[in-house]
Order: C-alpha cells, then structure tokens, then sequence
C-alpha cells in the first residue's frame, strides 16, 4: 500500500529511540523527509543517521527538550528553513514518574503539565502556521486514558487533557483541512516499559521477569509490541492514506486493552 508519503515533510518529536523513533523509521521507509528532535544531541543526531543510512531519506537532527518553547520553535524553525513547510508532526515526550497521589507535590505535577500537557500545546502551536490542506497532527498517549495504571497518575491526568486536545483541536482545524488524532501504544517493548516494570518488581517483591510474563499473559497476542509495529500504525494516520480519520484514537495493543 502506497501511504503518499514520498516527499512529505514530517516532524517527529522524542524520536532517538523507543516509539518516536519507531514512527521516524517507518515515516522515512515511506519516502518522507523526517525532522527528528531529542534532548541529547548526541542520540538524536545517532538516529537521524541511522534513519539516513538505512532508508536513504533525507533527515534532520534537533537537539530539542519539548519543556522548552524556545527549544520548540527552533526546532520547527530549522525545518521549515531547509524544507519550507510542513505535512505531518507527531506530538510525543518521555512519560512523567510513577507515583501514588499521596507522594506527589506541586512540582510534580507541575512538572508532568509541562512535559506533557503543555508541550504538545506549544509543539502544535508552532508548527501549526507550516501546515496546510491535507496535513496531519498525531499525540502519542497512553493506554492510561482508557484504563488507568497503578502509580501512574500523573500520566492519566495529563494525558487525558492531550486527549482532550486532540478532539477539540480535530474540530477547530477541520475546515483547514488539517487532521489530528491519537495513538495508544500498549505494552511495547522499549527503555519506559522496561522501567515501568523494573518499578514494580521492587514494590511487588517479584523479579522483573516475573513481572514481564504476568503483563504478556493479559495481552490476547502473547507478546510486547514493536517499535516497528507502532511505527506503522503512526506511519498510517500520518499519512494521505489515512485522509478521512481525525479525532480518532487508535490503539496499538494486542488487545490487551478490555474498554469499549
């Protein structure tokens, strides 16, 4: 299936490794020219030549911390310099601690708005002036929205008002013909996973396998997903082939999510 993605110009936040660098891979496999950003330099400028070598796309390396609206512009500043405009930008950051409400302070949640809530706002916000007829937003959120996870309210919360974006916004830029939605990952197999699981074999007592087979046994697949199959999936809506869905929230899960 052809996605309509050769040429197109795509931002990619948090995308030196784990879900945001499986969406770079698969936008830049599709022909896209994909602007990368992270935090760390070094990583960031890592996977764009990786993504270069690999699909001979045209990349773009941003060292960018997304709690930064200068970093922010200059990131989409940079891009819109060397390619003109834009056509597709996922929105996506690292997740805030695990925590149980009673541990929290105000600067934790303070914290989990800034990375999470108001960065996806400010990255809108500056890349939505590069953007025209047929472009498309994506947030990359949680599967915390549908079914909350223990400890992890601070994602839940914030997350649920970047949910709360995404339809809002799907209305507001429907008549500009611009497309936004959402994308749940389920358990895939990266760096915050692992963590997540590392967190709870220290409150449970249990070995970090043990927690890891309990969690695949509640996925209907048996298995963690991808950052491969996450990219696709992210690749998809993204792209002109997915022209007709906004204000959708799709979900990449094995089936391990039981909500309607």
């Amino acid at each position: 299936m052809d996605l309509g993605l050769q040429g197109k110009v795509a931002l990619v936040a948090a995308s030196s490794k784990g879900l945001g660098y499986g969406v770079a891979k698969a936008l830049a496999a599709n022909g896209a020219r994909v602007s990368l950003c992270s935090r760390t330099e070094a990583d960031v400028r890592r996977a764009a030549e990786t993504l270069g070598k690999e699909t001979d796309a045209e990349t773009l390396a941003t060292a960018c911390d997304v709690r930064n609206p200068q970093d922010i512009q200059k990131w989409v500043d940079g891009t819109v310099a060397k390619w003109g405009h834009i056509d597709a930008l996922l929105v996506n950051a690292g997740g805030p601690p695990a925590k149980l409400i009673k541990e929290m302070t105000d600067e934790d949640w303070q914290a989990a708005f800034e990375l999470t809530l108001l960065s996806s706002v400010r990255m809108i916000r500056a890349a939505l002036p590069h953007m025209s007829a047929g472009s498309a937003i994506l947030t990359v959120t949680s599967s915390s929205i549908k079914e909350p996870i223990p400890r992890l309210a601070l994602s839940t919360v914030m997350r649920s008002g970047v949910m709360g974006l995404v339809k809002t916004l799907a209305d507001e830029l429907a008549d500009d013909g611009i497309r936004v939605n959402n994308l749940i990952p389920g358990r895939i197999d990266t760096d915050r996973v692992a963590q997540l699981d590392q967190n709870t074999a220290e409150k449970t007592g249990l070995s970090v396998e043990e927690v890891r087979k309990r969690n695949i046994a509640n996925i209907p697949l048996g298995r963690l997903g991808t950052i491969d199959d996450f990219g696709a999936a992210g690749a998809f809506l993204l792209s002109p082939a997915a022209s007709y869905i906004t204000g959708a929230t799709l979900r990449v899960d094995g089936g391990a999510m039981r909500s309607i």
